[in-house]
């Protein structure tokens, strides 16, 4: 059964109620800001137009759509599987088997891209070429690697 981070935090932490609430509605204000050069990256992924760009993410279902009003990048992918309308999130090797047979990808000329070592781990698991992100030049330089980007 699938429950909301946002019920899970006040069943085990009731006491904190009011605070687990506050970071709920205001959920907006702490949205950092885009890592620029990481965009950039991307951006140049977009045009090379040679490779397809797909997103997994763990947001929830709700708050998406207010992550997708404010960047803009986000519209540069084909698709995008957001965690809480699966009702499956990573690390679940669940969601990387949907995300295979959705979008028809041969995992092995797949690179997945995160910021999770376990996450990174269950794609590998998975089959997926696999890159853990420390930043956008190391990302750059492993893109050029893999062939999907030009120097």
């Amino acid at each position: 059964m699938w429950s909301s981070p946002v019920e899970v935090l006040i069943a085990e932490h009731p006491a904190y109620l009011a605070q687990i609430a506050a970071y709920d509605t205001r959920w907006e204000e702490t949205l950092g800001e885009a890592i620029a050069g990481t965009v950039a990256v991307l951006d140049r992924l977009r045009r090379s137009g040679n490779v397809r760009l797909l997103a997994l993410t763990n947001w929830s279902q709700e708050k998406f759509p207010i992550a997708r009003t404010r960047f803009e990048f986000l519209d540069w992918f084909e698709a995008i599987v957001v965690s809480g309308e699966e009702r499956v999130a990573k690390p679940d090797p669940e969601i990387f088997e949907r995300l295979k047979t959705r979008f028809d990808l041969r995992p092995e000329r797949t690179l997945f891209i995160d910021d999770a070592p376990c996450s990174v781990a269950a794609a590998k698991k998975s089959g997926f070429e696999t890159e853990l992100f420390h930043s956008p030049d190391a990302l750059a330089r492993r893109l050029e690697a893999f062939g999907l980007l030009r120097s």
